[in-house]
């Protein structure tokens, strides 16, 4: 693609004119004006010629596969000139998604060696696979009165993933608790224990894990040793409805779930259990088998990426169905979700009561503070009294909705958003040492 200069334009403008003028006074010198336009093809025209063809220039990109929410990174697109001909005053522009934004707006790559060097930051603004669709390169001619302009469809796309920073740091503090310590056995007996090893019977030792065939056998008491199973089966299932997108403190609830959920993930990975995630809204949409292993948690924050913001209602009774399908073993499913009407929440305790039959339900959900803050505020007017009062009710038909699940035999996590990733993980561990997975 190629078009005229501002300078080629201003120069063809000046020559109409003169050719209007010269026709009014002699029409027999009308030509000279056309020569002037015709003169102004021809330079573009070698201008043109001068400058190098896209077919003389190679691009070579480097695109990151994924990005933090709020990170920057530099993008470089540098192309390599064949011949000797050298563009002049060359524009770089990067065209992105809605969830990308690049500075500087245009880019002025210099010529070195042969090359033009391009360079933009790139800042993710938002969670979610963010598109990398074309860059916009124009050059002109050694006179500047041609562009040429070439477009390279990159058609990349990049996972912008949750800040995985805190989750480090909170995984740090967790398994540096018993560092000094040294590695250990954890031994526990209970439901769904695996047999260790035998040792004789020792004053302390629960008097129930005496083996008396053993004990029999070499003529003392021999005390089974248990340790903790692992490779257990732990399934985030997250809402993407409008309700979890709905902003909370800086964040979507979505957001604050999902941060929530990885610092469990890295957990659950640690102690060599299998995790996976289900994303759903008005149909499921997203359905990871269980994978174990700390070098899976890059995969399973990738994952993330693919749990986009919804303005659908969310449908329990087809999502969690084709959850209890999907899943071959018991496991754990910690549901993310939020509701308001009561009319969704009978549909979610009727569908969570088909899943508590097989599996372990954590159902965490955050406190409203701006319900509370309607609540607790002082009122002055009758309106205050009428939105505190609907707040209020509000609040309590959500009391008995939670109250309802957890008679069900569903693990209830309720707090407010700063807190909920230690409150989840704290019932999580909670529920491993009583070994209820």
């Amino acid at each position: 693609m190629f078009y005229p200069t501002k300078r080629a334009v201003l120069l063809m403008a000046t020559g109409f004119p003169v050719t209007l003028l010269l026709a009014v006074l002699n029409p027999n010198l009308w030509a000279f004006g056309a020569a002037w336009i015709a003169l102004v093809f021809g330079l573009m025209f070698y201008d043109m010629m001068l400058s190098p063809a896209p077919a003389q220039m190679q691009l070579d990109a480097k695109i990151p596969a994924s990005l933090y929410v709020g990170a920057k990174t530099d993008m470089a697109f540098v192309y390599k000139l064949e011949g000797r001909r050298k563009p002049t005053n060359p524009e770089m522009k990067l065209s992105l998604g809605k969830r990308l934004k690049a500075a500087p707006d245009v880019w002025h790559p210099p010529l070195e060696d042969g090359r033009l060097l391009g360079r933009f930051r790139v800042t993710a603004l938002r969670r979610g696979a963010g598109e990398v669709e074309n860059l916009w390169t124009r050059w002109s001619g050694p006179l500047g009165l041609i562009w040429r302009q070439v477009r390279e469809p990159l058609g990349n796309t990049i996972a912008i993933v949750p800040d995985t920073q805190l989750v480090k740091d909170k995984a740090i503090e967790i398994f540096s608790r018993d560092a000094a310590h040294g590695q250990k056995m954890q031994i526990e007996r209970g439901q769904g224990t695996e047999f260790d090893s035998l040792r004789e019977f020792m004053p302390g030792m629960d008097k129930r894990a005496i083996d008396w065939k053993h004990s029999a056998r070499h003529r003392k008491l021999h005390a089974k040793e248990f340790r903790t199973e692992r490779n257990h089966n732990i399934v985030f299932a997250i809402d993407t409805g409008y309700l979890m997108c709905e902003p909370l403190k800086g964040k979507t609830r979505l957001d604050w779930a999902i941060n929530a959920s990885l610092l469990i993930a890295y957990v659950s990975l640690k102690f060599g259990d299998r995790v996976g995630y289900f994303g759903f809204d008005k149909r499921p949409y997203l359905f990871t088998k269980p994978v174990s292993g700390t070098a899976s948690f890059p995969h399973l924050q990738s994952l993330t990426a693919q749990l986009e913001y919804s303005t659908n209602e969310t449908n329990f009774t087809l999502s969690l169905s084709s959850l209890s399908k999907s899943l071959m073993r018991r496991s754990l499913i910690i549901v993310f979700t939020d509701f308001v009407d009561t009319t969704n929440a009978e549909l979610m305790i009727e569908n969570v009561s088909r899943l508590i039959k097989n599996h372990i339900v954590l159902f965490v959900t955050f406190k409203d503070v701006e319900i509370e803050n309607l609540i607790n505020a002082e009122p002055r007017t009758p309106t205050d009294v009428t939105k505190s009062v609907i707040a209020a009710a509000l609040n309590k038909e959500r009391d008995i909705v939670l109250a309802r699940l957890e008679r069900m035999g569903v693990q209830i996590v309720r707090t407010d958003i700063e807190n909920m990733s230690t409150a989840v993980l704290n019932r999580f561990l909670e529920l491993k040492r009583r070994e209820m997975i």
